[in-house]
């Protein structure tokens, strides 16, 4: 439903020289587009044909005049040069890493054999490594984050270990988001949607805000069991948020490419902002129910996961209250100049209907209350829909989104219990399923993560539960899999993400390439910058250096 945009102006042909006209043009191979040929005047569509161009691919559009009386003409698409395979890349990558990781299974296989373990240990002094306890936003040893009572739990096990799959989950995510944003070789795919749907890059945040629920769950049983009250655990919470706001805010800032940043054009929201407020709410409600001390087995109910999640009710009921806040100001605010509910990229969406109207009411309520300068200037809508409006998807409404985001996932601990986790998160698959119409554009509510749409929430954490549950399994139940190498950068989270962020056009992890439309080249230094952090994370759990908030 774009406007269609002038693309070039074809000149007659030169009769006597029997030369036609022609112009050459570019053109995007992301989607499939659709040219609409117009006579001179403008006035008369003369032919229309849809097409899927190829990367790199050379086409001609032969415009022939079959009657000049009736002006009917014919329109062919020949291929001059057939386009590239631009995934070889991706496929070469792909077999080098599994080259990488077939040598790691070998070298583990030569660790199962004494002699080599016990030198390998003392060399790298590894057993008092694993005993290093500490993470960003905690994750405490699972005899912690259980009760003393001794029924059989999937979250505890009879040793005081790290629980391995939060940091491995965490430590995935953080990886392809610190890839997606390096550029990720420069495909579609490895970019943001431009406005509803789903690519890789759309996964990885909801599914770094959905662990940092469930690591808040578990770190604040642990330190409430430790005996510290709940006016000291407010103090470290009330810390941490503001600390990873004021990075945000200072060191991570993109309007930094404008030029030195002022009070003029500094942008206020951002994702460790998000992060920051959305850890400051859930933890806050968690902590206010919490009751210390209490036993496990006090509240007697047929399902033992209802034991937990009864005396949170009040949790829940606030959770609600914020989604119908967000409802009712999705579609009930007035937007000047917008109709009532709109969803929609503006610019030349919707047939150029509301150029002005991107996001909605989420727009609308940042501009008023954050002004223009201070959002996001390059919004994803602008590549495809050509908007011009700022739009900041780390916004205020949204907000509303990520802190239900945050809540499910510090649900895990309670409802890998009993007898209704699956339910509970298959729920909001089919919820997802029924708002979106299991469709891209034509559903009540959108998959976006531009607005962070409810239906985006519900699918994302649909998608990381089963996801955590697979590591789980793997990583902590049946040890099949160490969490490496995501283990390591999932340790030292926050120091990555800033790092990657601090250093981003800094020589090893950026340089100037020879052939910057070569995918190849930019997925080498993209994903090189990428190893390196993983490498740099490992020396430092080595070293056993954490960065903590």
């Amino acid at each position: 439903q774009c406007l269609y945009q002038f693309l070039a102006f074809v000149p007659p042909s030169n009769g006597s020289l029997r030369e036609p006209g022609m112009v050459a043009v570019m053109v995007d191979t992301q989607h499939p587009l659709t040219l609409l040929l117009n006579s001179s005047g403008g006035d008369e569509e003369l032919c229309k044909i849809q097409y899927h161009f190829g990367e790199f691919g050379n086409y001609s559009l032969v415009i022939k005049t079959l009657n000049t009386s009736t002006k009917t003409v014919s329109c062919d698409i020949v291929i001059n040069e057939g386009p590239i395979n631009s995934y070889l890349p991706v496929l070469f990558a792909f077999l080098v890493y599994t080259g990488i990781l077939v040598i790691l299974v070998v070298g583990r296989l030569f660790m199962k054999i004494d002699p080599v373990r016990n030198w390998v240990y003392k060399k790298l002094n590894l057993r008092e490594t694993d005993h290093r306890i500490n993470s960003e936003f905690g994750s405490p040893n699972t005899t912690d984050s259980v009760g003393s009572d001794a029924s059989p739990r999937l979250w505890s096990t009879a040793s005081r270990q790290r629980l391995r799959s939060l940091d491995t989950f965490r430590g995935l995510s953080l990886i392809i988001m610190v890839f997606v944003n390096y550029g990720g070789g420069k495909y579609w795919f490895f970019r943001h949607e431009s406005w509803n749907g789903l690519t890789v890059a759309d996964l990885v945040f909801p599914w770094f805000v959905f662990i940092m629920g469930t690591s808040t769950s578990l770190s604040l049983s642990s330190m409430l069991r430790r005996g510290a009250s709940k006016k000291q655990v407010f103090g470290k919470i009330l810390w941490r948020s503001f600390l990873l706001i004021l990075l945000g805010i200072i060191v991570v800032n993109p309007n930094y490419c404008l030029g030195p940043l002022s009070w003029d054009n500094l942008r206020f929201p951002g994702v460790l902002q998000r992060l920051g407020f959305t850890y400051l709410v859930v933890a806050a409600l968690e902590l206010l129910f919490t009751r210390v001390g209490a036993e496990s087995g006090s509240l007697e109910t047929p399902c033992p996961a209802l034991k937990d999640i009864l005396p949170y009710w009040p949790q829940w009921i606030f959770m609600l209250m914020l989604e119908v806040i967000w409802l009712c100001l999705t579609f009930l605010l007035p937007v000047p100049g917008c109709p009532r509910g709109y969803l929609g990229p503006g610019g030349i969406g919707d047939f150029g209907k509301y150029p002005n109207c991107t996001g909605g009411a989420a727009g609308y309520i940042d501009r008023l209350l954050l002004g223009e300068k201070h959002m996001y200037q390059h919004p994803s809508s602008s590549v495809i829909y050509q908007t011009t409006m700022p739009y900041d998807p780390e916004g205020i409404l949204g907000t509303i989104n990520t802190i239900f985001m945050a809540f499910l996932g510090l649900q895990v601990p309670l409802l890998f219990l009993g007898c209704i986790s699956f339910s509970n998160f298959l729920f909001q698959g089919i919820i997802s399923a029924v708002l979106t119409k299991c469709s891209k554009e034509e559903g009540f509510i959108p998959i976006n993560k531009n607005l962070w749409s409810i239906s985006y929430v519900t699918t994302m954490s649909c998608f990381a539960f089963i996801l955590l549950l697979l590591i789980y399994y793997l990583v902590d139940v049946r040890r099949l899999w160490s969490g490496a190498p995501f283990f390591y950068p999932g340790m030292n989270s926050i120091l990555v993400y800033i790092g990657h962020e601090v250093f981003a056009n800094y020589f090893p992890f950026k340089w100037k390439m020879q052939d910057s439309q070569s995918h190849a080249e930019h997925l080498a230094q993209n994903l090189t910058a990428t190893t390196l952090w993983v490498i740099i994370s490992y020396v430092l759990y080595r070293k056993r250096i954490f960065w903590k908030i």
